[in-house]
This record gives C-alpha cells, sequence and structure tokens, in this order.
C-alpha cells in the first residue's frame, strides 16, 4: 500500500510518497501547473495507481485545481487541518524544524497510521459543489453589503442626520436602492435642503418604486429640510465626497448580492434534494441552498445525525475531568451553517406551530435563554432534516412535533 502526501504552495508543492513500513519511496518537486499536474499523476500511476484502485491523498487544502485534479474518479482524498499537521510534525523530530519536503512525508505517515481517524472529501455531484460555489458567494456578499452598510451610517451620522431619519422608516434603509438615488442625488445636507419636490419624485421614480410617490416625496421633503446641525461648509462637501466613494462600493456590493441571489434561485431547485429541503418551515431558497452547500449530497458523508449536529455547532459539548463535568456549546464548528442555523430555527418558530411550542417549552420550563432555545430548536430540526434526506421524506409537522402539537392544542 502506497500512501501520498502533498505540502502545497502558490507556485510549487512537494509530493511525498510511503509504503506501509514508512519507508519513503519517492519525492518530487512539481509546479502548480498543468505539467506539474501531470508529473504527478505520472508518478502516482509509476507507483500503482489505477482508476480502480488508486493512491490515498493528504493534502492540507479542500479547494483549488490541484484538489480537483485529484479528486478525480474514486480517489480518496484527506484535507489534514494544518494545526493537527503540525501536532504529527512534533512525533517526528522533536527539535521542531520544518522543511516543505518533510511536511509532504509528514501528511503521508498520518495516512499510513491514521487513515482511518481522518474523513476524506465529501463525494458530492457536481452540481452541489456549484450551488455550494453560488450559496457561499451570495452569503459573503451578503455579509460584504452589510459591512459598507454600517460604514456609511456611521459616517452620515457625522455630519448628515437627516438622511438616517428619511430612511429609517423603509425596510433595509441604506441596502434599498431609492436610499442610495437620493444620496447621489444630495450628498450632503445642504443640497438635500434644496431639493423640490419633483426632484425627489423623480429619484425615486428612476429607482423603480412604482406607488406612493408624491407622498412620500413629501415626507422626504419634510425631512430634509428640518432643524439639523451642520458641518462647516468645506468639511461637508470633504465628507460628501468621501460619502459619495463608500455609496459607490456599496451599491457595487448590492448589484453582487442581487445577481448571486438569482444565480442561486436558478440552480437550487435543480437539485433532488431541494424539495425536500424547500419542505421544512423557516427554510426558503437561500437558506435552503446555504444548507445544502454546507453538508453536500453526499449520504455517507454523515452516517448519523449525531455527526451533523456535532457539525453544525447546535449539539452541546461536555467535559468531565474527576468529580467536575459542564456542559457547554461548541466552539469549534462550521460557522455558515451555525449562522444558517440561527436564522432557520428564527423563521421556524413563526412559521411552524410545533417548532414554537418547542421554543416556548425551552425558555419557560428549562429555562433557556433566547439564543440557547433557539440552538435547541435548531438541533432538533437538523436531525429531522438528516432523516428526511436519508429516506428523501418531505417534512410533517404532525410527525416531527406531535407533543408539542397537542400541548398547543
Amino acid at each position: 500500500m502506497i500512501y501520498c502526501g502533498i505540502d502545497w504552495a502558490e507556485k510549487t508543492h512537494d509530493v511525498a510518497l510511503v509504503d506501509d513500513s514508512g519507508e519513503l519511496r519517492a519525492k518530487r518537486h512539481i509546479t502548480d501547473d498543468a505539467a506539474g499536474y501531470k508529473l504527478l499523476l505520472d508518478l502516482l500511476a509509476e507507483f500503482g495507481d489505477t482508476e480502480e484502485d488508486p493512491i490515498p491523498v493528504a493534502i492540507e487544502t479542500s479547494r483549488g485545481l490541484l484538489v480537483a485534479v485529484l479528486r478525480t474518479g474514486k480517489r480518496q482524498v484527506f484535507a489534514i487541518n494544518p494545526l493537527a499537521a503540525a501536532r504529527y510534525r512534533d512525533r517526528h523530530s522533536v527539535s521542531r524544524k520544518k522543511s516543505d519536503p518533510g511536511d509532504a512525508l509528514v501528511l503521508a505517515n498520518i495516512l499510513r497510521t491514521d487513515m482511518h481517524a481522518h474523513r476524506p472529501l465529501p463525494g458530492d455531484s457536481d452540481l452541489a459543489r456549484a450551488i455550494a460555489v453560488l450559496a457561499r458567494a451570495q452569503q459573503d456578499a451578503t455579509w460584504n453589503r452589510q459591512q459598507m452598510a454600517n460604514q456609511l451610517r456611521s459616517l452620515l451620522r457625522e455630519y448628515y442626520p437627516a438622511a438616517l431619519d428619511a430612511f429609517a422608516t423603509w425596510q433595509n434603509g441604506l441596502c434599498r436602492p431609492e436610499a442610495r438615488e437620493l444620496l447621489k442625488a444630495a450628498p450632503t445636507p445642504g443640497r438635500a435642503a434644496k431639493l423640490t419636490r419633483p426632484q425627489i419624485a423623480g429619484a425615486l421614480k428612476r429607482a423603480g418604486r412604482k406607488r406612493g410617490i408624491e407622498a412620500e416625496a413629501e415626507r422626504i421633503r419634510e425631512v430634509f429640510r428640518g432643524d439639523f446641525a451642520h458641518q462647516p461648509p468645506l468639511v461637508e462637501d470633504a465628507l460628501g465626497q468621501q460619502m459619495l466613494a463608500l455609496l459607490g462600493q456599496l451599491e457595487a456590493a448590492c448589484v453582487a448580492t442581487d445577481d448571486l441571489a438569482r444565480a442561486v434561485e436558478e440552480a437550487f431547485p435543480q437539485h433532488p434534494d431541494a424539495d425536500v429541503i424547500l419542505s421544512f418551515p423557516g427554510l426558503g431558497t437561500q437558506l435552503g441552498a446555504r444548507v445544502l452547500a454546507e453538508i453536500g449530497d453526499d449520504r455517507t458523508r454523515f452516517d448519523h445525525a449525531r455527526g451533523l449536529k456535532a457539525y453544525a455547532g447546535s449539539s452541546p459539548i461536555t467535559r468531565a475531568s474527576g468529580k467536575k463535568s459542564s456542559i457547554t456549546r461548541r466552539w469549534v464548528k462550521n460557522d455558515r451553517l451555525n449562522h444558517v442555523g440561527y436564522l432557520w430555527a428564527f423563521s421556524a418558530i413563526t412559521a411552524s406551530p410545533g417548532a414554537k411550542a418547542h421554543y416556548r417549552r425551552r425558555r419557560d420550563e428549562h429555562g433557556d435563554w433566547h439564543a440557547a432555545a433557539q440552538r435547541n430548536l435548531f438541533n432538533r430540526m437538523i436531525g429531522q432534516l438528516h432523516h428526511c434526506l436519508q429516506k428523501h421524506e418531505l417534512f410533517d409537522e404532525q410527525t416531527a412535533f406531535p407533543t408539542q402539537l397537542a400541548a398547543a392544542a
């Protein structure tokens, strides 16, 4: 049996092959291009790599072209955490020396000794991996949009509070196209006070507003002409230029978020698991796509719901030593899936009578705080999702929360 370890870098990679006895059989230094990948595959083939019996590979990343080349066929690729690899390195050298060829050898020996303790990359379908790319990109764009909106709001508080008051009644506030269009037309409070009703109405129409334009224009005009403190004129103009720069970044983030959301809406319903995921209360297209992106569609990845719950960070962790023990929340988890779980549980409370009854029971009978009760609800529902995906069954309210529904009735 041959085991392969690859210490990857941006431009070059070090490869090491070891056998069952731990003897180094070969090592190579390859480039990160098509020629280097061919050299790697030829080296593996030289030592018995076949399509039916491929050589397992350990590497410290789960993404990139090199990993994509290695994942073709039935090959098992193990993404080893760099912290775990560092602990294994101490087993082979107490002097704490480190080198790229040595790290490749350490990775190969990890598979030789402890391959059973590590999980290979899941065998997700190409469609699931494509949805994962889009869903994660849309989630990142959403976070980036909110960050830019917070920066813009902080700047407006320094010199332009009238704008914040004018947009306070709108959902999503500064992220709305009407708000962005008005800030372009009047980047300073002095210019905003001079806007006429037709100018404000025109900005609302350019932003796509269809109804209530005249009344909204009158309301915004009254706010802009209200009594507010002002910065000196030169400082106000400079802050207006800074605001326009931030506004351009926010607009780009909003456009990217909307484009990626449309791409997710087109791709996610094509997946066979979409109907099962969307049958759960509180899960729409965007949240459902994020769930699928993180758990994938490889049914062998999580043999039991306990593994999925631990991966999502919803199940508690017990620490015991001697006579002392404590039960706390998990800190090592998939942060993206955990964030989806918070939004999912929050929406499910209003969308499902059983989920709401379960949440109230955790709050009233067990004394959980809001976050703990939501985490407990997410823990229960992701276990139900695991069962439904394994059996390909749709969510059933009576089966999921029989006791809670009876108590609610």
